[in-house]
This record gives C-alpha cells, sequence and structure tokens, in this order.
C-alpha cells in the first residue's frame, strides 16, 4: 500500500482509540463503562463482571489516559513508525485480552480482540513510496 493510504490508516485507528478509550480515562466514566460491557457479557452469555475496586479503577484510567494520548499523537501525526509501533502494541493488547478470555470466559473480550487484531495486522501491511 502507499504510505499516503497507510498514513490515513494511522490515523484512522488513533480516532478509533480515541472514541473507544475515552471512556477508561476517568473514574466516572469508567464506572459507566464496566457497568455497560458487564450486561453487555451477561448478554453473551458470560458472567457479571466483577466489581473493581479503587486500585484497579486507578490502572483502568492510566491505561486509558496513556491510549488517549497515543491516539492523539497518531492523528495529529500518522508516521509509519508510529503505525508499526500501534500495531506491536495492538498484538500486544490482543494477547492479554485472549488470555482473559481463556482465564474467565468474558464473551465481550471479542469485541476487542477482533478489531484489536484487524488493526494490528493492517498496520503491518508492506508500505511503499509512491
Amino acid at each position: 500500500m502507499h504510505t499516503a493510504t497507510y498514513t490515513r490508516i494511522v490515523r484512522a485507528s488513533g480516532l478509533y482509540d480515541l472514541f473507544l478509550t475515552a471512556p477508561f480515562a476517568t473514574p466516572w466514566t469508567f464506572a459507566l463503562l464496566h457497568a455497560h460491557l458487564s450486561a453487555v457479557n451477561v448478554r453473551l452469555g458470560g458472567p457479571p463482571m466483577a466489581s473493581f475496586e479503587p486500585v484497579h479503577v486507578l490502572f483502568a484510567c492510566l491505561m486509558g489516559s496513556v491510549v488517549l494520548l497515543w491516539s492523539v499523537l497518531r492523528i495529529a501525526d500518522p508516521q509509519v513508525r508510529f503505525g508499526r509501533y500501534d500495531g506491536i502494541g495492538r498484538f500486544l493488547f490482543s494477547l492479554w485480552m485472549a488470555w482473559t478470555l481463556a482465564q474467565a470466559g468474558m464473551p465481550v473480550l471479542w469485541l476487542f480482540i477482533v478489531p484489536e487484531l484487524a488493526w494490528g495486522i493492517v498496520q503491518w501491511l508492506p508500505v511503499r513510496a509512491r
């Protein structure tokens, strides 16, 4: 694919992350998201998600904040190397989500694993200059 197409993909992945991860950035939005994800998990045949203690919320919000910053960087400056790094990160996130799926049987995780893998794969496709 051409570099211009690839940088549009990097920017699009940043926008996707911005909207998907924003609820993880504050304790208040995370509480709403957690309740919603738990309900979806139950509808998909899984158990309700465990309640979070404040330290769990802290780590969720730290992750959300870092991903938001990383998203803004890729939106503002969608470089090929940022896309490659992002692809690696997505493969790692997918691995940890798959591990959790195997351990906890949370079908809601498929809604995250599939897009993460897809973004990771597309950001590791060959790029050529025009």
